[in-house]
């Protein structure tokens, strides 16, 4: 495999959604064929935090386009040419000792050579809403942190805007949709114990998601700049998802895509349900994004 150990150079984080690239590998990956560039724009799914989907699109090598369908990262260990695929992978991204890819799954084979030139293109639309859904979970987290903030009884760490960080602290999973977000807390005993108070919770609920509804909407009136600061290029370097709101700027360690203003999130609305037995809430975020 033609400089693997370099790693993949991703271009995603500047908004990047085509290129020009090397073919360094390709090889079976289950029914598909894993391919790997030394540059890609592709977001690809995160086997530690699965959040946010993958990038589809295409790469076209040799003049013959082949359908990219899925999207993972791919890590080889150091002394070893295995390379292990999403789930597969026994190690968390950036562990030492090994090198992480990015792996564009294509169906049928892929008859090209190893240092072949290859042009990749991702589905704009796919990638706007994906883009989207992220950056109002990003803001829906802190404005449900300051409609909780009441709740707290003991001090527990807040966040970049200074309340409790109610998302921090009960979250179990996040799940970026195209034009949304839907997100799993845990209301249980460690919670409470640290201070979370759920007396009357049910009851205020639909008073708090009119709350974060409304903060929502007034970010996005401020049409405020998003980008994600990148200050290397490497797959699993770190990245912060920026946001100059009114309120301060907004730096939160991200790996997803966003959009380039909060106003371009359109119309948002915001539900919060709570189970029967009032352990597990979800908010729901939805956003319409603006042409």
């Amino acid at each position: 495999m033609q400089d693997i150990e370099r790693g993949t150079t991703v271009t995603f984080p500047d908004g990047t959604s085509r290129g020009s690239s090397t073919v360094v590998a390709a090889f079976p990956a289950g029914t598909r064929t894993g391919v790997v560039t030394d540059v890609t724009p592709f977001h690809p799914v995160d086997h530690t935090w699965p959040d946010h989907p993958a990038d589809h699109g295409t790469v076209t090598v040799d003049g013959r386009r082949h359908e990219i369908v899925d999207c993972v990262i791919g890590a080889v260990e150091d002394g070893t040419d295995t390379v292990l695929l999403g789930r597969d992978i026994p190690v968390r991204r950036g562990a030492a000792g090994w090198h992480w890819l990015v792996v564009h799954l294509v169906d049928g084979p892929f008859p090209h050579r190893d240092g072949a030139g290859a042009d990749l293109v991702v589905d704009g639309r796919r990638r706007a809403a994906l883009s989207a859904g992220h950056t109002g979970c990003e803001l829906v987290t802190l404005a449900i942190n300051e409609a909780f903030a009441g709740r707290w009884r003991k001090e527990v760490p807040v966040d970049v805007l200074g309340n409790p960080d109610f998302d921090g602290q009960a979250i179990t999973t996040s799940a970026i949709v195209p034009g949304g977000s839907v997100d799993t807390y845990r209301l249980g005993k460690s919670l409470r114990k640290k201070g979370f108070g759920t007396d009357g919770l049910a009851a205020a609920l639909p008073e708090a998601a009119a709350a974060v509804t409304a903060r929502l909407t007034g970010w996005v009136a401020e049409d405020a700049r998003v980008w994600v600061d990148a200050p290397e290029p490497g797959l699993t370097d770190r990245r912060s998802w920026c946001c100059a709101l009114g309120q301060g700027e907004v730096r939160v360690a991200c790996g997803g895509t966003h959009v380039t203003s909060t106003g371009r999130l359109g119309a948002v609305a915001v539900t919060l349900d709570l189970s029967d037995d009032g352990t597990t809430l979800v908010a729901r975020t939805t956003v319409s994004p603006a042409g």
